[in-house]
């Protein structure tokens, strides 16, 4: 007899993951489905950056904290390696430090968590950040970094033990006739499916997904060799060029005036949207990157000058003894132009959740509790 569930969800990346937590914690039967051996999308191709700093001052913000310490709950009652080690903003132009200046100053009284350090205390705080030229940084201790193919590895494992969550790997969900769920062959038994499919915008519900105008972005990326505890980078690091890649910095009035000399000076940065940031994982390994090309530009080829750029730029404000690159990958994601993520029911019982872009990591723990909420609110 086929197991009768609450809830199907298609993904078993971070936000179908988040998603199972908050629904399987209050009680509800949950099952994932994941079309291959283990996640391997967008969700296991990025930084690993728990990232809040990134978030618009407000109720985004707001969202991006609550989701960081869900993250850090789940963190710890699962025993998965992260590091509460914040982040640093460097600046080494005028127009730089400018921004970091007008941010902290604007964000003062929204309940932000910044300041603004001098050269010296980057120094004392991140020893491999090269000092020549350092005119302060913007230091935040909300950021946590975790290695996200530990972490999309460990979290089912615990989910299931924990929570109850079944999950069937290697079953690509085709169909859903409430309630039946077509999948892998075979057919099985869920009141209601949530998609979490990432990029995948073709297999299931192809007309809702297009009429949801999203855009695909694809990001080139690099690990170095582990470097063990003999080598640590202490916080996530940026530097100027991020400053004009988040919102949280839209506001700043001397915006304006870096994002003119960055496409005067170096206008390949932004043909390709490269900003570069540095995470480093438990083992030492340092993750780099990133670019981000869109839509028609896309090709399933990397471009060895982007790499080349964002490790130049990196060399800028980083010291890094006897780099070497083990790993080269892209990922694709999925962003909604104006919106910061978007949901939709193409059918009865059915939710879509995706959009969340280059912020899925960070609001993936909060977003899955807000429509989870909401989910069960609606069948009380």
């Amino acid at each position: 007899m086929t197991q009768h569930y609450d809830t199907a969800i298609v993904g078993a990346g971070i936000l179908g993951l988040a998603h199972a937590y908050h629904l399987a914690r209050r009680g509800q039967r949950v099952l994932v489905f994941e079309r291959n051996r283990c996640a391997m999308g967008a969700s296991v191709r990025n930084f690993g950056m728990i990232w809040p700093i990134g978030q618009p001052a407000g109720s985004m913000y707001a969202l991006a904290v609550h989701s960081r310490n869900l993250w850090v709950t789940v963190l710890k009652e699962a025993g998965i390696w992260h590091a509460e080690c914040g982040s640093l903003h460097l600046a080494y132009r005028q127009d730089e430090a400018a921004v970091l200046e007008e941010f902290v100053a604007l964000t003062r009284d929204h309940g932000q968590y910044s300041t603004l350090l001098s050269a010296r205390e980057v120094q004392q705080r991140a020893p491999a950040v090269r000092h020549e030229g350092l005119i302060c940084a913007l230091w935040s201790p909300t950021e946590v970094c975790v290695d996200p193919r530990e972490a999309l590895r460990l979290l089912p494992p615990f989910l299931h033990s924990r929570y109850g969550v079944h999950f069937e790997f290697d079953c690509a969900v085709v169909g859903y006739d409430a309630p039946t769920v077509h999948a892998g062959g075979k057919t099985w038994k869920a009141d209601r499916l949530i998609v979490c499919s990432g990029d995948d915008l073709q297999t299931l519900f192809p007309e809702s997904m297009q009429a949801l105008e999203l855009t695909r972005c694809k990001l080139q990326m690099l690990r170095s060799q582990p470097y063990g505890d003999t080598f640590r980078i202490g916080p996530m690091l940026a530097a100027g060029l991020t400053l004009r890649h988040y919102r949280a910095f839209q506001n700043c009035p001397s915006l304006p005036v870096l994002k003119q000399r960055i496409a005067t000076e170096t206008p390949e940065f932004d043909c390709y949207g490269i900003h570069v940031m540095a995470s480093q994982h438990g083992n030492g390994e340092i993750t780099i990157g990133d670019s981000h090309e869109y839509d028609a530009a896309i090709t399933p080829f990397n471009k060895e000058q982007i790499d080349n750029l964002i490790l130049d730029y990196l060399r800028s404000f980083l010291y890094v003894p006897d780099l070497r690159i083990t790993s080269r990958w892209h990922g694709t994601y999925v962003k909604h132009p104006v919106l910061p993520w978007v949901t939709a029911h193409p059918a009865d019982n059915v939710t879509i959740v995706t959009g969340a872009g280059g912020a899925g990591m960070t609001l993936s723990f909060g977003l899955a509790e807000k429509v989870a909420t909401q989910i069960l609110e609606e069948t009380l």
